[in-house]
């Protein structure tokens, strides 16, 4: 390069830029050799090198893909560990670059994501941190409980390894109440006695009218109890007594009847001190759907647990702390009529 051309404006920043494209180039040809000759601990340092470079200069795009596709790549050259690091770098791009106005593209991480999660054995350590990272930033670009598909494809995974109760808890963040009235009717014949057959499905429809998913519970609710075999009838009355009680609920919640509500849990109450969680629930159900006023209870619910018990506590903490909030200007102005009366 000449003086005069170095001297002009930006010939250093182009010289600059050829050269670390073509030291980017020299690391990909290397590390497509590295990989024909099965030497992955090299492969996997020359991924991590250009992370490094493709973040710093904030080629998020092309950082992506060549993460996914080496993870892609190291699983199926069983190299597992080395995947799910790269996932982890992924994820670390994914908040880098943070959303982009297109929904499209934030949705299309989804179904990769859960390929690479699929792709991951339950024996990779990493991989329950890769979930919780992963359920983490969608919830940033997703809503609060992250993408329903993203936990529905996580809960397949768990379904099909065995693990019946993480599964469970995705398929209830899901949002598809037909799919999680089939696979509760799976766990019940599985797992439950026939005197058990309707704790199942109150327990996730209550949690899921806790969450605020009215129409997920219903479907849920539906799916359950028109098809689970060992449930004496298929339509109202039903025989169970608690499969009676939620048909009532669902009616209750459309009136919004404070009254027919405090009456249906006085009637059942029986009923429901067969599962000490029920009463949980309701209470939150109580000031989501009828404004009731609120009750000072623990946070936490028993049966709950991992990703899905975290989330479900954040959101009953989340509700107590506004039910402190509407309860003091309620206090208040109870007071004040006392102080009224004693004048």
């Amino acid at each position: 390069m000449t003086t005069a051309e170095a001297e002009r404006p930006g010939a250093s920043g182009s010289s600059s830029s050829t050269a670390n494209q073509r030291g980017v180039s020299r690391v990909l040809a290397k590390l497509s050799h590295s990989l024909a000759e099965g030497e992955f601990y090299e492969a996997h340092m020359m991924y991590r090198t250009l992370y490094f470079r493709y973040t710093a200069q904030k080629r998020y795009e092309d950082c992506l893909d060549l993460l996914f596709d080496g993870a892609q790549k190291l699983i199926e050259k069983e190299q597992e560990s080395s995947a799910a690091d790269l996932c982890l770098l992924l994820l670390d791009t994914l908040e880098k670059r943070g959303p982009i106005a297109e929904d499209t593209d934030n949705f299309q991480w989804v179904p990769r994501l859960g390929a690479l999660i699929r792709g991951l054995s339950a024996s990779t350590v990493e991989r329950e941190t890769l979930i919780q990272r992963v359920i983490k930033w969608s919830t940033t670009v997703h809503g609060q409980f992250g993408h329903p598909a993203l936990h529905k494809l996580i809960a397949h995974v768990f379904w099909t390894e065995g693990n019946i109760e993480s599964a469970r808890h995705h398929y209830l963040l899901c949002q598809d109440g037909s799919l999680c009235g089939r696979v509760l009717i799976e766990i019940s014949q599985s797992k439950g006695f026939q005197s058990e057959v309707d704790l199942f499905v109150v327990q996730a429809v209550l949690q899921q009218l806790s969450l605020k998913d009215r129409k997920t519970a219903e479907d849920t609710f539906n799916e359950y109890a028109r098809y689970h075999p060992k449930l004496l009838r298929h339509e109202f009355p039903y025989k169970e007594p608690l499969v009676n009680f939620l048909y009532f609920l669902f009616r209750l919640i459309d009136m919004k009847s404070v009254t027919g509500f405090r009456a249906l849990r006085k009637l059942y109450d029986p009923s429901l001190k067969r599962d000490t969680s029920f009463m949980k629930y309701l209470t939150k159900i109580g000031i989501l759907y009828f404004d009731e006023q609120p009750e000072h209870v623990h946070t936490g619910a028993p049966g709950l647990g991992g990703m899905f018990g975290d989330i479900f506590n954040r959101l009953m903490q989340g509700f107590e702390d506004e039910d402190e909030e509407q309860s003091r200007p309620q206090q208040q102005r109870q007071r004040q009529s006392a102080n009224n009366e004693l004048d």
